[in-house]
């Protein structure tokens, strides 16, 4: 069993390293079967070897005697990364989702994570491009591993209609705790019964609008305007972020970030992911700098934003084990994990990248595979595969 302590213990270092400068001092080991039933670890690695660093910044104390300090490279780079930090805009700031600047009204409220039914007939989504992050996850091992979203959507307020929506499962509890949001969907199979019971957990379950939109009934559930408001209001649930908020998701660099310069990086024009059912790929987009989205042999588009494509700064694309719980194709990710692999991926670069959590709640952290620091993150919206690892080698880069 996975010692969670040591676990938590070690995701505490690593998250309160500085960005810059310091190496990690542990590498996780960690044995198999968690409670979400994790698989056998397929790769051991060698701790790392502690690292003493100097003080980086060239500066010494205020009763040096030395006049000739010699300047430490990179010391113009990191005043100018200092100068981009200490930039403020009058009534904004950097969405804790996205690093881009919204409304300072919006700071302390939680956002929702929205399931959105994928399979074809559920074409066209509505609202999907508002979304700060999108999961897309396999929901059931049959109909060819079918996929669903899960929408993270910080500035609820906006939707005027966004889905359809559709049922959950335990992986996407434990994914919407992490970021505090309380997860919309339409009930699910009874294997989400204890999960949502959880205190950390919050849901809205059903009872969203219809829209007559010629479909059968499973495809025609929105939210819509003031359906979140009523929700709220008929709830003990607070708009704003509670005891369970582990702080903000993503470490982002107010800069941009060029992978080759923090580690080892293979081109990405396009991605081609696993999902056998709806063919889902990501193609780097020269002009927006941002990888547009297409499945079932289209590109993804939005009706309700002008058909506008869905479209990302960052990719992260987790290798991920899972169980199986019945016959019908009802399952769970271990998502509860640590050293297995992943790929960060922008600006037409992939790097190789290992992840960890902790506890149902945390945070998923992805690493640099070569220096074991947390990785930065450029600023723009985010999509989060979970592979499954029975066909993560048929991940295709190119």
């Amino acid at each position: 069993m996975i010692d969670r302590a040591v676990l938590k213990g070690d995701v505490m270092k690593r998250k309160n390293i500085k960005k810059k400068g310091i190496a990690l001092l542990l590498v996780i080991t960690m044995a198999a079967a968690s409670m979400t039933g994790c698989g056998n670890k397929e790769d051991t690695k060698e701790p790392a070897t502690e690292i003493d660093f100097a003080d980086l910044t060239g500066g010494g104390s205020d009763n040096s005697s030395n006049n000739d300090a010699v300047e430490t490279p990179g010391a113009e780079e990191s005043s100018a990364e200092q100068m981009a930090e200490e930039e403020t805009r009058e009534g904004m700031y950097r969405s804790e989702l996205t690093n881009e600047w919204i409304d300072e009204s919006l700071k302390n409220q939680r956002p929702i994570a929205v399931m959105v039914d994928n399979e074809k007939t559920a074409l066209p989504h509505y609202g999907l491009t508002e979304a700060d992050v999108v999961y897309e996850i396999m929901n059931s091992t049959a109909n060819g591993r079918i996929t669903r979203f899960m929408a993270i959507v910080k500035d609820w307020g906006k939707i005027v209609q966004f889905g359809s929506i559709r049922s959950t499962r335990p992986t996407n509890i434990m994914l919407a705790a992490e970021w505090n949001a309380v997860l919309c969907h339409d009930g699910g199979p009874f294997y989400i019964n204890d999960w949502i019971a959880k205190k950390y957990s919050a849901n809205f379950s059903g009872g969203f609008s219809r829209v007559d939109n010629g479909k059968s009934r499973e495809f025609t559930e929105y939210i819509c305007t003031g359906d979140l408001d009523k929700k709220f209001s008929s709830s003990n649930y607070s708009t704003e972020y509670n005891e369970y908020y582990k702080g903000q998701h993503y470490n982002f660099s107010n800069s941009e970030i060029d992978l080759a310069s923090v580690g080892a990086t293979v081109d990405c024009r396009e991605i081609e992911l696993p999902f056998p059912h709806n063919s889902s790929r990501l193609q780097y987009n020269e002009s927006t700098g941002t990888y547009d989205y297409y499945e079932y042999g289209q590109a993804h588009t939005d009706p309700q934003h002008g058909n506008a494509q869905l479209t990302f700064k960052n990719l992260l694309i987790q290798n991920t084990t899972f169980s199986q719980l019945d016959q019908n194709g009802y399952l769970i990710y271990n998502a509860i994990d640590s050293g297995r692999d992943a790929y960060y991926i922008t600006n037409g670069k992939a790097m190789e990248v290992t992840w960890i959590k902790a506890d149902e709640s945390d945070i998923t952290i992805y690493l640099n595979k070569q220096t074991g620091e947390q990785i930065e993150l450029n600023t723009g919206k985010t999509y989060v595969a979970l592979v499954p690892s029975d066909s993560w080698n048929d991940v295709v880069i190119k």
